[in-house]
C-alpha cells in the first residue's frame, strides 16, 4: 500500500511538472495532474487485479503472446496478404495479430502444467516440486539427537537457523553458569556437524523480527512467515505452534517411536552389563535404551547372549523387560 500511494502522487507531480514545462499547457495543469491520476488509477488497479499471479504464470503468458504473434507474422506476410485494398489488408492483420496473441495467451495459461521443455533461461516442468523447510531452534541444537537423524538421510527437509537463534547460542555458550556454557558449545559442536553433512541444505536467514519481541515469537513468525515446520524439543514453544496452526517436528516422539517392539516369548541378543537387585539377577540394555533385567544369570555376566521374554512393563524411562537365559 506505501509503495502504490508513493507512485501515485508521483504520478501526481509527473503531470503536474510535465504540463509547468510545456508552454502551452501552462493552463492546464490540474488537467495534466488529473489524466495522471486517473493513469495512476489505471495500473494500480491492474496490480490488484493480477494479485497472486505468479512468475511462472507471467512467463506463460508471455511465451503465449509470443508465439501468437510468431504466427500472425507468419500468416500476414504470406502471398495472401500481397493483392488488395490497403485499409482491408491492413484491418485482417490486425484482426490476425490480436485474435492469435489472445489465443496464444490462454492455451498457454492452460497448458502451463503441461510444458516439459526448456527455453534459455526458463524451464517448464510437469509439476512444482518445492523444498519443505524446517525452522531449527536452540533447544533442538543443544539436544545434539537432530545430527543423527540428518546424518541418515532421512529428513529432507531445508533446515533454516535464523541469525537470532545463534546470537542467542553464542550467549548461552559464553554464559557464566557451567551447565549453560556446556550446552552452548554443545549446540554450537552439534551445527558444526551439520554443516559438514553434504547432503544438507542449511540456510542462514537474516530475519528482520523486531529485536523487541521474545525468540518464541520470533520463531512463531518467522514460521508462518516462510510457511515452514519448526524442529525443536521446547514443549511450550511447540503449544504455542500448535495454537498458532504451525506443523513442528518433536524429536522425542520420533524417538519414542523407533523404540524395538518387544512382545513376550520374543528373542533377543543382550550383553548382561551388571548385577540386579534381586539374588542372580542381571541386567542389560537394548540400543534403544530399555533396561532388560535377566533372571538366574549371574554366571553369564559380561557376556553377550540370547534371551527369551518374559514379561514387559512401561517406565517413565521407556520400557522395562524381564527375560531368562535361552
Amino acid at each position: 500500500m506505501v509503495i502504490r500511494v508513493v507512485f501515485f502522487v508521483l504520478s501526481l507531480v509527473g503531470g503536474f511538472l510535465v504540463c509547468y514545462m510545456t508552454p502551452d499547457w501552462h493552463t492546464s495543469t490540474q488537467q495534466g495532474m488529473f489524466l495522471a491520476g486517473s493513469i495512476a488509477c489505471f495500473v494500480i488497479a491492474i496490480d490488484v487485479f493480477l494479485r497472486g499471479f505468479s512468475l511462472r504464470g507471467f512467463t506463460s503468458l508471455t511465451l503465449g503472446i509470443f508465439v501468437g504473434w510468431l504466427a500472425a507474422r507468419v500468416l500476414t506476410v504470406s502471398p495472401f496478404f500481397e493483392h488488395g485494398d490497403p485499409a482491408t489488408i491492413y484491418l485482417i492483420r490486425m484482426c490476425f495479430f490480436v485474435i492469435l496473441m489472445y489465443l496464444g495467451a490462454v492455451i498457454a495459461l492452460r497448458g502451463k502444467d503441461d510444458f516439459n521443455f526448456i527455453i534459455p533461461f526458463v524451464r517448464f516442468v510437469p509439476q512444482e516440486v518445492t523444498t519443505p523447510l524446517v525452522i531449527v531452534d536452540t533447544s533442538a541444537l543443544i539436544d545434539g539427537r537432530m545430527v543423527g537423524v540428518c546424518a541418515t538421510k532421512f529428513l529432507s527437509h531445508a533446515l533454516v537457523i535464523p541469525q537470532f537463534v545463534l546470537d542467542e547460542l553464542h550467549h548461552v555458550a559464553d554464559s557464566d553458569n557451567v551447565q549453560k556454557r556446556a550446552q552452548g558449545r554443545k549446540g554450537l559442536e552439534a551445527l558444526a556437524e551439520l554443516k559438514k553433512m553434504k547432503h544438507l541444505d542449511i540456510k542462514i536467514h537474516e530475519s528482520d523480527v523486531k529485536h523487541g519481541q521474545p525468540v518464541d515469537e520470533k520463531l512463531i513468525f518467522l514460521a508462518q512467515s516462510l510457511k515452514a515446520r519448526l524442529l525443536t524439543t521446547d514443549v511450550n514453544l511447540a503449544k504455542l505452534a500448535e495454537f498458532h496452526g504451525i506443523e513442528w517436528l518433536n524429536l522425542n516422539a520420533l524417538v519414542s517411536a523407533l523404540h524395538t517392539q518387544v512382545a513376550v516369548g520374543d528373542d533377543l541378543l543382550v550383553t548382561l552389563l551388571k548385577l540386579g537387585k534381586e539374588p542372580g539377577q542381571t541386567i542389560g540394555y537394548l540400543a534403544d535404551g530399555s533396561m532388560v533385567v535377566v533372571e538366574s544369570s549371574k554366571q553369564h555376566l559380561g557376556k553377550t547372549v540370547t534371551i527369551e521374554v518374559l514379561s514387559v512393563l512401561p517406565s517413565a524411562g521407556g520400557k522395562m523387560i524381564f527375560a531368562r537365559v535361552k
